[in-house]
C-alpha cells in the first residue's frame, strides 16, 4: 500500500507538473528563471578552460609538470587520508551515542557534531597558538618540564589532525540517522544464530550504515579538496594553496588556471567515481511490520574507555579550541586590544550572508520546482549542472568573476554585488537539495486542485506551495548563511575595498601572527555560524 500511495504521489506531482505548463507565460518564467543561475554555474569553468587554453599551456605540459603531480599527490593523500580517519572517528561515536547506555549520550550526541561550525582557518590558527613550537603549551612545558620547544607541527600532519576533526561531524550525522531509522530485526536474527555483538555489528549493522557513511565520506573528501584556510596556516601545498600563491603572488593567472582546472577535474572525477561505485543494494526491509527501536546496548566494563574516547574527541574539537580562544580574547582585552571595529566586520559579515542567503534561495527555487514538477531530461540536466557547484572551490569562483568583470563589467569589480554572485554559485546546490527535498513532500494534487478552482499558476504558488514548503526554504537559507560566513577565499579575493567580513579580519590577524587581535571575529564568527547549526538541529527534531 505505501508503495502504491508513492506512486501516486509521483504522479500527480508529474500530472500538476505538466497541468502548469499549459500556461505558455508561466513556463517561459519559470525557465528563464532557472536557466540564468545555472548558466552562473557553469561560468567559472567556461573561465578556466578559455583561459587555460588562451595562455598556450598545454595538457601534457601541465599534467606532467613535477610540481604539478607533486600537488596533485600531497592533495589526494590528504583527502584520503582524512576521510578515513574521519570515519573511523564518527561511526563509533554515532553507535555509542544511538544505540548504547553511554552516560550523557544525548549531550554528547549534540557536542559532537559542533566542530562543524569553526571555519578552519580558525581551527589552525588555534591549533598553531596551543600546540606551536612556541605556543601556549611549549610554554607550559617550559614552566614545569625545561622544555621550550616542541617539535614543528606545520605541513601534513598539522593539516591532517585538524580537518579531521571538523570533517568527521559530516559522517556522524548521517551515520546518526542512519542507525536511528534501522530496523533491529536483522540484528536480532543474527544474535539468535549465535553471533557476537562485535560481529553483529561489523557483519548486519555495519554494511547497512554503507549508503550515510558513503555520503558523508564525499562530503569531507570534498571539504578537503576544496579547504584554503586550515593547509594555508599549516603551510601544506595543496591545489587551493598553489592556485592562491600562484594568483596573489606571483601574479601568474594563466597557471592559476591550470591548477584551478586540474582541481574542478579532481573533483568531479570523486563525484563520478562515487556515483560509479554507488550500490543497488536495498537497506529497508521489504516485508510488512512495524519499525523497533532496538535495545540499547549495554557497555559493561567498556563503558569508561568508551566514555574517554568520545570525551577525547570532542575535547580537542570542541572545547580546546573554543578555551583557547577565550584565552586570548582576554589577554587582547587586558591589553587593550580595541573591539570597535569588530563590530563593523561582524554587521559586514551578516548583510553579506543574508544577502546570499535569500538572493541564493530566489534563485534555487525556479530549479528545485522544475526538477520536483517536470520529470523530464532538461529538467534533469538543470538540476546536474547545479550540483556541479560542489565541484567549484572558492577560489576558482572568485579567479572567474574577477576575470568576467575586469573584462566585461568593469564596475562591478570589488562590488558587494559580485561578491553575492560568487556565494550563489558557491552555495546554490545546498538551497537547490533542500526546497527540492520539501517539494517532493507536497502532494501535487493540492496545486492542481487550486487551479481547477479557477487560481493561476502564481496563486497557488503563492497560497499552497510555498507556505508548505517554508520549513525547507528556511532550512536551506540557514545553511546557505552558515557557509557564507565561513567562506575565505572567495571573500579574500572579490571583497570591496574597506568591506572588512570577521573571515577577512580573522586572515589578516592570523597571517602577521597577531593572535589576540584574531579572538574575537573568531568567537563571533563560530557563535553566528552556531545560530543557524542551532536552527536546523531544532528544526529537525
Amino acid at each position: 500500500m505505501a508503495e502504491v500511495q508513492i506512486v501516486s504521489a509521483e504522479q500527480s506531482a508529474s500530472r500538476a507538473g505538466r497541468f502548469s505548463y499549459r500556461r505558455p507565460a508561466f513556463s517561459r518564467l519559470l525557465w528563464v528563471l532557472a536557466l540564468l543561475p545555472a548558466g552562473l554555474v557553469l561560468l567559472p569553468v567556461l573561465y578556466l578552460l578559455l583561459r587555460t587554453f588562451e595562455s598556450g599551456i598545454s595538457g601534457a605540459s601541465l599534467f606532467l609538470n613535477l610540481g604539478t603531480l607533486q600537488t596533485l599527490l600531497r592533495t589526494a593523500a590528504l583527502s584520503a587520508s582524512v576521510t578515513f580517519a574521519a570515519v573511523v572517528v564518527a561511526v563509533p561515536i554515532a553507535w555509542l551515542t544511538v544505540r548504547t547506555d553511554l552516560p550523557g549520550r544525548k549531550v554528547w550526541s549534540v557536542l559532537a557534531a559542533l566542530p562543524m561550525v569553526i571555519p578552519s582557518y580558525i581551527a589552525a590558527y588555534l591549533m598553531v597558538a596551543f600546540w606551536g613550537p612556541r605556543g601556549m603549551f611549549a610554554q607550559w612545558l617550559g614552566q614545569w618540564a625545561g622544555i621550550e620547544r616542541l617539535p614543528s607541527i606545520y605541513g601534513f600532519p598539522g593539516a591532517f589532525f585538524i580537518l579531521t576533526l571538523l570533517c568527521y561531524p559530516y559522517i556522524l550525522l548521517g551515520a546518526r540517522a542512519a542507525l536511528q531509522g534501522m530496523d533491529p530485526a536483522l540484528e536480532e536474527a543474527a544474535r539468535s544464530l549465535g553471533y557476537s555483538p562485535l560481529q553483529v555489528f561489523l557483519r548486519v549493522t555495519l554494511p547497512q550504515l554503507r549508503p550515510a557513511v558513503a555520503a558523508g565520506g564525499l562530503l569531507a573528501a570534498l571539504y578537503v579538496l576544496r579547504d584554503f584556510g586550515a593547509v594555508s596556516i599549516m603551510r601544506y601545498d595543496t591545489f587551493t594553496r598553489v592556485v592562491y600563491v600562484q594568483y596573489k603572488s606571483a601574479f601568474d593567472r594563466a597557471s592559476a588556471s591550470g591548477l584551478a582546472l586540474i582541481l574542478v577535474a579532481l573533483t568531479l572525477l570523486l563525484l563520478a567515481v562515487e556515483s560509479r561505485t554507488r550500490t543497488r543494494a536495498r537497506y529497508h526491509r521489504s516485508a510488512s511490520g512495524a519499525a523497533r527501536q532496538p535495545a540499547v546496548a549495554r557497555l559493561g566494563k567498556w563503558r569508561w574507555p568508551a566514555l574517554i574516547f568520545t570525551g577525547a574527541v570532542v575535547t580537542f574539537g570542541l572545547i580546546l579550541p573554543l578555551g583557547v580562544l577565550l584565552f586570548w580574547l582576554v589577554r587582547g582585552v587586558q591589553a587593550g586590544e580595541q573591539l570597535a571595529p569588530v563590530w563593523a566586520a561582524a554587521q559586514n559579515s551578516i548583510l553579506a550572508s543574508v544577502l546570499a542567503a535569500v538572493f541564493t534561495m530566489a534563485a534555487a527555487f525556479p530549479i528545485a520546482f522544475l526538477s520536483a514538477r517536470n520529470s523530464s531530461r532538461l529538467s534533469s540536466l538543470l538540476e546536474r549542472v547545479t550540483y556541479s557547484g560542489y565541484a567549484l572551490p572558492g577560489i576558482v569562483v572568485a579567479l572567474a568573476l574577477v576575470f568576467i568583470s575586469i573584462n566585461y563589467a568593469f564596475h562591478l569589480y570589488q562590488s558587494l554585488v559580485l561578491l553575492i554572485v560568487a556565494y550563489m554559485i558557491l552555495f546554490l546546490p545546498q538551497a537547490v537539495g533542500s526546497v527540492q527535498a520539501s517539494l517532493l513532500q507536497v502532494n501535487g494534487n493540492l496545486e492542481e486542485s487550486a487551479r481547477s478552482l479557477g487560481a493561476s499558476p502564481l496563486a497557488a504558488l503563492r497560497k499552497i506551495t510555498l507556505p508548505l514548503v517554508k520549513p525547507g526554504l528556511l532550512a536551506g537559507m540557514a545553511m546557505v548563511f552558515l557557509t557564507a560566513m565561513k567562506e575565505l577565499p572567495a571573500t579574500l579575493i572579490l571583497s570591496p575595498l574597506g568591506f572588512k567580513t570577521l573571515a577577512t579580519g580573522v586572515w589578516s590577524a592570523v597571517s602577521e601572527a597577531f593572535f589576540a587581535q584574531a579572538a574575537a571575529p573568531a568567537l563571533l564568527l563560530i557563535i553566528f555560524s552556531a545560530i543557524p547549526m542551532a536552527f536546523l538541529t531544532f528544526t529537525e527534531h
